[in-house]
C-alpha cells in the first residue's frame, strides 16, 4: 500500500501544478486570478524575470509600468546606454550616483585604510498626477530632494535638459516614456502645442518646407566655410569626375561654334597683308 501510494506522489504533485487555480474570497469558482498552468506561465511569466504579473499595473489602462530588467522592444533605446560601473544604478532613480572608494588616514601615524562611500538608497512610493497613483521606485535621497524642488515624479521625469536625461538612467528614461504615454500628459503638450500656435500632432506642411529650407542654407554655408578653409592653406580643389565630363563637353561645344561652316576642322584663313609686321 505505502509502495502504491509512493508511485502515485509525482503523479498528484503534476497534477496541481497544472490545474491550480488561486480566486478571489466571494467570487465565483470559475473566474480565476492567476493559474499556474503552463500556458498562464508562458503569458504572465514565472516570477523569476519580472515579467507579466509582476509588473505595477496602471489603473484604467491596459498597458502596465515598464519593468526595470526586462527587455521592451516598444520603448526607444536610452541614449547614454546603461551603466557599467555601478550597475545597481541602472533599476532605479540614482540621479548620478554610484559607489565611491578612497582611505582613512589615521591622525597620528598617518596610516591609511581603504574605505568605501556607499549610496543612501531607499525604496519609495511617489505620487504621478499623470498617471494618477503611486509609483513604488528604487531612488536616492539626492533625486529625493531633486523631485520635491522641482515639484514632483512627472517634473522630474519630463525635464528636457540633457543633464536630466543623463541622470534619469535607463529606469528613469522608461518611466518617461510611459508617463509620455498617459492621456493626461498627451493633453497637456497638445494644450501648449495650441498655445504656441501650431497643431495638436504634427507640423504643418510650411513647417516642413522652412525646415528644408534651413538645411540646405546650412549645407550652402558649410560649403563656403570648408572652401575659405581651403583658400587659407593653399589646397588645390579636387573636381570630380562627372563635372569634368560636362566642363569638357562645354569647351567642345564652343570650339565646334567657333569654327566657320563648311571649311573642315583644320582651315586655316590667309594673312592680311594690310597688316605688316616689317617697320616702315
Amino acid at each position: 500500500m505505502a509502495s502504491s501510494l509512493l508511485s502515485l506522489g509525482p503523479c498528484l504533485r503534476s497534477s496541481a501544478l497544472t490545474t491550480s487555480t488561486t480566486t478571489a474570497p466571494g467570487a465565483s469558482a470559475g473566474r480565476a486570478l492567476f493559474s499556474t498552468t503552463s500556458a498562464a506561465l508562458r503569458r504572465y511569466g514565472d516570477g523569476r524575470n519580472n515579467k507579466g504579473w509582476r509588473k505595477q499595473k496602471v489603473y484604467g489602462s491596459t498597458l502596465p509600468l515598464p519593468s526595470a530588467t526586462a527587455a521592451e522592444l516598444t520603448i526607444p533605446p536610452y541614449p547614454y546606454g546603461p551603466n557599467a560601473v555601478y550597475r545597481q544604478s541602472n533599476a532605479g532613480l540614482y540621479g548620478g550616483q554610484r559607489i565611491q572608494f578612497g582611505n582613512n588616514v589615521s591622525e597620528k601615524h598617518g596610516v591609511k585604510t581603504r574605505r568605501d562611500w556607499r549610496v543612501n538608497v531607499q525604496r519609495h512610493s511617489l505620487f504621478s498626477s499623470g498617471l494618477g497613483q503611486m509609483v513604488r521606485v528604487r531612488t536616492t535621497t539626492r533625486v529625493l530632494r531633486t523631485v520635491d524642488k522641482v515639484g514632483g515624479l512627472d517634473a522630474y521625469l519630463l525635464g528636457i535638459k540633457a543633464a536630466r536625461l543623463k541622470e534619469l538612467g535607463p529606469y528613469g528614461w522608461r518611466l518617461r516614456w510611459r508617463l509620455m504615454q498617459s492621456p493626461r500628459i498627451a493633453q497637456q503638450y497638445e494644450d501648449q502645442r495650441l498655445a504656441l500656435g501650431l497643431p495638436a500632432r504634427g507640423l504643418p506642411a510650411s513647417a516642413l518646407a522652412e525646415l528644408e529650407m534651413v538645411d540646405k542654407k546650412a549645407a550652402a554655408e558649410q560649403l563656403l566655410e570648408e572652401t575659405d578653409a581651403m583658400l587659407a592653406n593653399g589646397e588645390e580643389f579636387a573636381i570630380g569626375e562627372e563635372f569634368a565630363i560636362v566642363e569638357d563637353q562645354e569647351l567642345l561645344a564652343e570650339a565646334e561654334a567657333e569654327v566657320p561652316a563648311g571649311n573642315g576642322f583644320m582651315h586655316e584663313e590667309p594673312a592680311d597683308k594690310s597688316q605688316s609686321l616689317r617697320p616702315e
